[in-house]
C-alpha cells in the first residue's frame, strides 16, 4: 500500500466539512479587494487624480509599516494599496485554519486514528489537508484576479495581485504543516503557526520602513515577498518561485517529521503539568479563562501595537484634508463626519471592530471544540451545570472584544496626545465602545452555534463574520441593495468619532445579542452532548 493511498477520498471528506467555510471566506476576500478598488476608482478615475490625492499620504512610514509600500503611483496600484498585504494575511490565515483543522486537530480528538485503521496511507491525511488548503489559496487568488479585472483594473497587475496573495497562502500551508508535526495539541500548533505569521509581518514592516542594508530584511519574510511582487507596478511574477520553493521545502520537512513520530505524538514533547491544580480551577469560569489566557494576551498585545501605530498616524492625517476626494474615500470606507482625523479614525475602527469580533468568536467557539474533543462531557459529569459551563465561555467571549477595543482606544488617545487634532481620551473610548453592540451580535451567533450545532459551529461562526464584514464594509460600495447591506451588524454601528450616535441602533443590536445568547442557553440545556 502506498503512503498516499486514500488521499482522494480524504480530500473529498475534508471538502465536505469545509464546503461552507471555504466558499464564504473566498467570497469575503474577493469582496474586500474588489470593494476597496471600486471605491478608489470611483473617486480617482485617472492616474493623475489618484497620484495627487493619495501619492504623498502613502509614503508615510507608519502607513508603509501597516499596509506595505505602494507599488506605483498609478490609479490601479493605489486602489489596492490597503488590500495587498491585508488580503495576503487573511489568505494565510485561511490556509492555516484548513491545514490545522484536518491534521493536528483531527489527530488530537482521535478521528485520525480511526481513519488510519482503514486502507489509508501514512501521508494521505496530511497530503489531503495541504491540497485542500492550496486549492483554497489558489481559488482566492483567481477570484480576486477576476474581480479586479471586472472592475476595470489592468489584467497583468490583477494577476500579480493574485500572485501576491498566493505567496502568503502557500507559505502558511507549509508552515502549518510543519507546526502540526512538532506539537501534540491543536492549540500549540496554532501558537507556532500564528507566531510565524506575526514574525513575517514584523520582519516585513521593519524591512519596508528601513533604509540601507537593513531593508533587505523584508526579503526574509513571505509577506515581504508578497509586497515585492509590486502588483500594478513591476509585476514581478518570479517572486512566486520563492514561495513555491519554500512551500516544497516545508512540505518535505513535514513529511520527514511525520515519518519520524508516532500517531498522536509530536516532535516537541508536551511539558508535564503541575502535580496539583491551582486554587480556583475547580470553578468553570476560572478554568475557561486559564485555557483562554494565552490567546487573549496575544490579542491584547496586537491591539496595543495597532493602537500605537494608529495614534502615531494622527499627526500626519491632516495632510489628507487638502484633497476632498481622499476625505470622500475615507467616508465610503467607514468614516462619517467631523474633522479629517475623526473620519480617519472612524474608518480604521470599522476594520478594527472586525478583528475584535474575531477574537470574541474564537473564544465562543471553544465551547464547541471542547465538546468535540470529549473534554466537555467530563466537566458536565461533575456538579457543574450546563448553564454554568456555557456561561463560563460566554463571559470571556463578550468581555475580550470589549477589553481589546477599549485598550486600543486608550492607546490611540495616549500616543496621539499633543498632536494636531488629536482625539480626546473620552472621545476615543466612546468611539471604541460604540462598536461593541455590533460585535456582540456576531459573538452571540457563534455562541448559539456552539450551543446548538457544535459540529457546524466553526463554519457558522466564521462564515457569519465573513458575510457581515463583506456586506457592512463594502456592500454599499459595490452597489448592493440597502436592505441586504443592513443585514450586517456593522452597518448599524455609529461612525464615531465625528458621527452621530443612535441609541436606537445600539439598543436593538444589544437586544438581538441578548436574544441569541438566551437561545444559546435554551438550546444547550435541551440537547444531548455531541
Amino acid at each position: 500500500m502506498s503512503t498516499l493511498t486514500g488521499t482522494g477520498t480524504l480530500l473529498h471528506l475534508a471538502w465536505r466539512r469545509d464546503r461552507v467555510l471555504i466558499p464564504v471566506s473566498l467570497l469575503a476576500l474577493t469582496a474586500l479587494s474588489v470593494g476597496s478598488a471600486q471605491a478608489t476608482i470611483d473617486l480617482y478615475p485617472t492616474d493623475e487624480a489618484a497620484r495627487n490625492g493619495l501619492g504623498s499620504v502613502l509614503t508615510n512610514p507608519s502607513v508603509v509599516a501597516m499596509y506595505g509600500p505602494v507599488a506605483a503611483t498609478n490609479r490601479d496600484a493605489l486602489s489596492v494599496f490597503k488590500t495587498v498585504l491585508m488580503g495576503a494575511v487573511f489568505v494565510g490565515l485561511l490556509a492555516y485554519a484548513v491545514v490545522r483543522r484536518h491534521t493536528r486537530l483531527e489527530e488530537e480528538v482521535g478521528r485520525l486514528e480511526l481513519v488510519g485503521a482503514g486502507v489509508v496511507g501514512r501521508r494521505a491525511p496530511l497530503t489531503a489537508a495541504m491540497t485542500l488548503a492550496a486549492l483554497a489559496v489558489v481559488g482566492a487568488s483567481l477570484l480576486t484576479t477576476i474581480g479586479l479585472i471586472a472592475v476595470g483594473l489592468d489584467a497583468t497587475g490583477s494577476v500579480a495581485m493574485g500572485v501576491a496573495w498566493m505567496i502568503a497562502g502557500l507559505a502558511m500551508v507549509g508552515v502549518t504543516a510543519v507546526a502540526a508535526q512538532l506539537t501534540t495539541s491543536a492549540r500549540a500548533c496554532a501558537g507556532i503557526a500564528l507566531s510565524a505569521l506575526a514574525a513575517m509581518f514584523v520582519l516585513r514592516a521593519i524591512g519596508d520602513t528601513a533604509r540601507g542594508s537593513v531593508a533587505v530584511i523584508s526579503w526574509v519574510s513571505p509577506l515581504g515577498w508578497a509586497s515585492k511582487v509590486s502588483a500594478y507596478g513591476g509585476n514581478r511574477f518570479w517572486v512566486l518561485g520563492l514561495a513555491v520553493a519554500l512551500a516544497v521545502a516545508l512540505v518535505a520537512l513535514a513529511f520527514s517529521l511525520l515519518d519520524r513520530r508516532d500517531l498522536g505524538a509530536g516532535l516537541v514533547a508536551a511539558r508535564p503539568g503541575p502535580a496539583r491544580a491551582k486554587d480556583g480551577l475547580g470553578t468553570p469560569l476560572v478554568l475557561v479563562w486559564h485555557l483562554a489566557r494565552p490567546a487573549a494576551l496575544g490579542w491584547l498585545a496586537a491591539f496595543v501595537i495597532l493602537g500605537a501605530v494608529l495614534g502615531g498616524l494622527v499627526g500626519s492625517v491632516a495632510d489628507m484634508a487638502s484633497d476632498q476626494s481622499v476625505v470622500d474615500m475615507l467616508k465610503a470606507l467607514g468614516g462619517s463626519a467631523g474633522s479629517i482625523t475623526d473620519i480617519f479614525l472612524a474608518t480604521e475602527l470599522a476594520f478594527v471592530a472586525v478583528a475584535a469580533a474575531a477574537a470574541g468568536i474564537s473564544l465562543a467557539l471553544r465551547l464547541a471544540s471542547e465538546e468535540r474533543a470529549g473534554r466537555g462531557e467530563p466537566v458536565l459529569a461533575t456538579a457543574t451545570s450546563r448553564n454554568a459551563w456555557l456561561g463560563a465561555h460566554a463571559l470571556p467571549a463578550f468581555a475580550l472584544p470589549a477589553a481589546l477595543l477599549l485598550a486600543l482606544g486608550l492607546v490611540v488617545a495616549l500616543v496621539s496626545g499633543g498632536q494636531d487634532e488629536a482625539p480626546g481620551t473620552v472621545s476615543m473610548l466612546a468611539a471604541s465602545a460604540s462598536r461593541l453592540p455590533a460585535v456582540a451580535v456576531l459573538v452571540a451567533v457563534a455562541l448559539l452555534a456552539s450551543a446548538a450545532l457544535p459540529i457546524r459551529a466553526p463554519a457558522i461562526g466564521w462564515g457569519a463574520l465573513a458575510v457581515a464584514f463583506a456586506l457592512g464594509e463594502f456592500g454599499a460600495t459595490v452597489g448592493l441593495p440597502d436592505w441586504l447591506v443592513k443585514v450586517s451588524p456593522f452597518a448599524h454601528a455609529p461612525q464615531l468619532p465625528g458621527g452621530n450616535f443612535s441609541p436606537t441602533s445600539a439598543i436593538v443590536l444589544c437586544a438581538v445579542a441578548a436574544l441569541l445568547t438566551g437561545l444559546a442557553f435554551s438550546a444547550y440545556r435541551r440537547r444531548d452532548a455531541a
